[in-house]
């Protein structure tokens, strides 16, 4: 069925002929537009009769548009006849008021039921500019409050949220950045538009990229994932932090095959958080090996031994070689003097991985020279730390050598051992390339296993010495 009445209303539009070209006349290109409409529509003359009834009002209401048009008003039909003086009052007095009208009220389905509507209604003026008649778009009120809710949400997503927001387009690159995610990105909303990630982001662009384009091929992931990320900030230098992410695909609700148009990326930074967990593991599985140190020293028949011992089960995830060096006089008060020479007890394998092995029968000093961290640690009777630094690696395999230490090592950590207030010797922590550098809870971790194995050399001594 045609939207407009099959008589009278072509008289208004123009003769219903196609053109020279074979072009459709007006009447059917408005049935057309009427019938595509995603919002229900009616139009009134200006007695009030109705013209004009597309799809979308039948598929709301259930009246047709044979049923509809022709009518006068929605009284008798498509509302109560105690509320159609009402009704129709509200929707003609868009003819003499300027703009739109905005008025809610129920109408009628053709079954009998009640559906509460939202209208927007306005005049329609004829060619000499007196009001011709009334349009009236509805849409159902539960519809239309499900989309203001959508486009609240979507303003408060970009606005107020405490997540990052960013819409990804299918290129990957920005398309809208909320405030939130500005600020994580150290740049302005404007700014961050239309730029690659990579341009944003120091590291982590690689598995963001591949989330992404998992999302526009696969959908959205079943969980939040967890990506560590490097910023570069012009005034802060770079920073590490760890991003919780959720992906949302995006397609077009308007193509009859969906059509993505994009992500939509939400993240919160989660550093704090990720990084006291992993300090809580890391103490967790520090002190199971201290402990299982101490009960696997405790069934050594040799002191030295137990010193070994407690050096093999602290190198387990905290470093790649470690060493102890005993000092190769008495030991060591706070008030002595002189210079400190220092023979190797006990080395961990340098080729492959094995236990400790003692060494030093012959009680020949180890080669250091001046300066040297272990001689500095004895020295200070405190940690010290040291690493090659960012060089290459021919550079770094000789800053190792020259310390009498394996050609891999790059980060190294010194820890006294003292005992009844005497300093006995160093332990040396070595650390390759592939890891990070010591810090201070590394610091305070090899001070605990330098107690143990201080006690345990100690106890070597007072031994020999009976």
């Amino acid at each position: 069925m045609s939207a407009s009445r099959r008589s009278g209303a072509t008289d208004e539009l123009g003769p219903d002929e196609p053109g020279a070209s074979g072009e459709p006349g007006g009447s059917d290109l408005l049935a057309a537009l009427l019938d595509g409409m995603d919002a229900a529509l009616c139009a009134f003359d200006a007695a009030g009769v109705v013209t004009h009834w597309n799809r979308e009002a039948e598929r709301i209401l259930g009246w047709s548009a044979k049923d509809a048009v022709g009518r006068h008003g929605f009284a008798g039909w498509a509302v109560r006849t105690a509320d159609a003086e009402e009704v129709q009052a509200r929707l003609l007095s868009a003819m003499r008021a300027p703009g739109r009208q905005v008025h809610e009220f129920a109408l009628l389905t053709k079954d009998g039921g009640r559906v509460l509507v939202r209208t927007q209604s306005a005049a329609v003026r004829g060619a000499d500019g007196e009001p011709a008649g009334v349009y009236c778009a509805f849409s159902e009120v539960h519809a239309q409050i499900d989309l203001e809710r959508s486009i609240a949400l979507s303003e408060a997503l970009f606005e107020d949220a405490e997540w990052g927001v960013v819409l990804v387009d299918a290129d990957l690159r920005p398309a809208v950045v909320n405030a939130h995610a500005s600020r994580a990105f150290g740049i302005g909303r404007a700014s961050a538009l239309g730029r690659p990630l990579g341009e944003l982001l120091a590291q982590g662009v690689e598995e963001l990229e591949a989330a992404l384009t998992h999302v526009l091929a696969e959908g959205a992931p079943p969980a939040p994932a967890e990506v560590w990320v490097t910023l570069r900030s012009p005034a802060e230098g770079e920073q590490r932090r760890c991003w919780r992410n959720a992906f949302l695909p995006l397609a077009s609700p308007l193509a009859e095959e969906p059509v993505p148009l994009g992500v939509g990326w939400l993240f919160t930074d989660v550093t704090e958080a990720k990084r006291g967990e992993q300090e809580a593991a890391l103490l967790r599985f520090r002190t199971k090996q201290l402990h299982r140190a101490a009960r696997a020293a405790a069934e050594c028949e040799d002191p030295l031994e137990a010193a070994t011992v407690h050096l093999d089960y602290a190198l387990a995830g905290f470093a790649d070689h470690a060493l102890i060096d005993r000092l190769a006089d008495a030991p060591r008060t706070p008030d002595a003097a002189g210079a400190v020479r220092l023979v190797r007890l006990a080395a961990t394998p340098a080729g492959a991985p094995g236990p400790s092995v003692l060494t030093g029968a012959a009680g020949l000093p180890v080669r250091y020279e001046p300066g040297h961290p272990a001689l500095s640690c004895v020295e200070r009777t405190g940690c010290v730390r040291a690493e090659a630094g960012s060089v290459p690696p021919e550079l770094a395999r000789e800053w190792a050598l020259r310390r009498q230490w394996p050609g891999d090592a790059v980060h190294a950590l010194c820890a006294v051992l003292r005992s009844r207030g005497r300093t006995l010797g160093v332990v040396t922590f070595l650390r390759g390339a592939a890891r990070t550098p010591f810090e201070r809870s590394d610091a305070s971790y090899a001070e605990d296993v330098a107690l143990r194995i201080a006690a345990a050399l100690d106890l070597a001594g007072a031994t020999r010495e009976r």
